[in-house]
């Protein structure tokens, strides 16, 4: 039997909506997430595009941080989403932006 893995869907998708809570924690990030063929930080860069691209910014927060735990820099962040500015729209970007800058403001986490 394998280790558990750490829970990574929000309480409140665990409360409404559990199977999707599990299929995130079990599917999404024990597995896809997990796979050699990307490592975690082109996953994060990867990631962080679909939902700039997307205007996801709600989810966006989360990978944003998990991008700077995977080994991104603020620096590559903020020049990957000027780059999708002119793929993925002028209004994307600036509000990405805005969670980049909002995400690197929050203190440095003590893990």
């Amino acid at each position: 039997m394998s280790a558990p893995h750490p829970r990574v869907a929000p309480e409140l998708i665990r409360e409404h909506a559990p199977k999707l809570a599990d299929l995130t924690d079990d599917v999404l990030f024990a597995d896809v997430w997990e796979r050699p063929e990307l490592s975690p930080r082109d996953r994060s860069l990867v990631t962080v595009a679909a939902l700039v691209a997307l205007g996801r910014d709600a989810q966006l927060v989360g990978h944003l941080r998990r991008a700077l735990a995977n080994g991104l820099t603020t620096d590559e962040l903020t020049e990957a989403i000027t780059h999708l500015a002119f793929y993925a729209g002028w209004p994307a970007a600036m509000s990405a932006v805005g969670v980049l800058a909002s995400v690197s403001a929050e203190p440095a986490s003590q893990d």
